[in-house]
């Protein structure tokens, strides 16, 4: 707690609003999206997908893969109170709704579905094909029962270590999240290997291709779910909170770098969680492919933008 205290401190002393921006592109995704204060109607969704969490009195068992909880001791733990100390807030969920519909996004990944507060605002009111992964199958199931109550229709929801779904096939051969040495990255595998699969309207995956997949996404047609996730495009968001651990953030960035375009944005969470995640975000700015990276504090946005000159900002929202 203490080391969060001091880097929220250093973070308001760096940071700025839209006046200390300087980028075109920038100050219009902080004028038009962060500090859009317009009421749109998927926050009602949202809110009601909250509260519907917070009356939940039931307890599940949690299954942690990552750097633990800094609320729970135990592996026992109730669903509202899970809810209001460990999910997205109300004010970032609606951030996020937005930054989907500024970007124009239509299609994410999520590495961390939790009880799904996070996946439910990407979707939320949005023309976007959300694909979540989360590793404990007890707050899966939990998140599934409230897509389907909310009607969130365009979530895929798998279940499965992170890892399982990584392992990236490249024009034949396996490589672990890496380009082939000619920079092409046409045929994405994401392979699934002994992993339970949710899908919220109880049919096949939308993300599993047909064997005309170079035409895109739009005609693809559904196979079994225990079958090979196969990439024919790339995401344009992608929200990784998850495994809030140093390595682990490096392995996913360094994995998911083949999937993004030169507009899409990946989204970190808990980017100041320990100074092993403040390291992280360092590497992570630092990183050639990285054109732009905005600190929130408890975000950090990177952009691939080929045109822009390398810039860092730090902004309040």
């Amino acid at each position: 707690m203490f080391h969060l205290v001091k880097a929220y401190f250093r973070f308001l002393l760096r940071s700025t609003n839209q006046h200390g921006v300087h980028s075109p592109f920038v100050y219009g995704l902080v004028t038009r999206c962060f500090y859009d204060r317009r009421k749109y109607s998927s926050y009602a969704l949202l809110k009601q997908y909250r509260r519907s969490l917070l009356k939940d009195k039931r307890a599940i068992k949690v299954k942690d893969f990552g750097a633990g909880s800094k609320v729970f001791t135990s592996e026992v733990r109730k669903l509202s109170k899970m809810a209001k100390t460990a999910g997205i807030s109300p004010k970032r969920a609606r951030l996020l709704n937005r930054l989907v519909r500024y970007l124009e996004a239509e299609t994410a990944l999520e590495l961390g579905t939790s009880l799904g507060l996070g996946t439910a605002a990407m979707a939320a009111g949005n023309k976007i094909k959300v694909t979540t992964i989360e590793g404990c199958p007890q707050t899966a199931k939990i998140a599934s029962e409230n897509f389907q109550r909310f009607g969130l229709e365009n979530i895929e929801l798998k279940v499965g270590e992170f890892e399982k779904y990584l392992m990236v096939r490249v024009q034949g051969s396996e490589v672990r999240g890496q380009r082939t040495t000619d920079g092409g990255i046409q045929d994405l595998k994401f392979k699934i290997q002994d992993s339970e699969s949710y899908s919220i309207d109880n049919k096949t995956s939308f993300a599993e291709a047909s064997e005309d997949r170079q035409q895109g996404i739009g005609n693809m047609r559904p196979k079994t779910l225990n079958s090979e996730l196969i990439i024919t495009h790339n995401f344009d968001l992608l929200f990784i909170d998850g495994n809030h651990q140093k390595e682990a953030t490096l392995s996913y960035f360094e994995k998911l770098l083949p999937t993004v375009h030169n507009d899409s944005v990946m989204i970190f969470d808990d980017i100041h969680w320990s100074k092993g995640m403040e390291e992280a975000w360092e590497e992570i700015k630092a990183h050639p492919k990285v054109k732009v990276s905005i600190d929130t504090f408890q975000w950090g946005l990177v952009f691939f933008r080929r045109e822009q000159e390398k810039e860092h900002f730090v902004i309040r929202v």
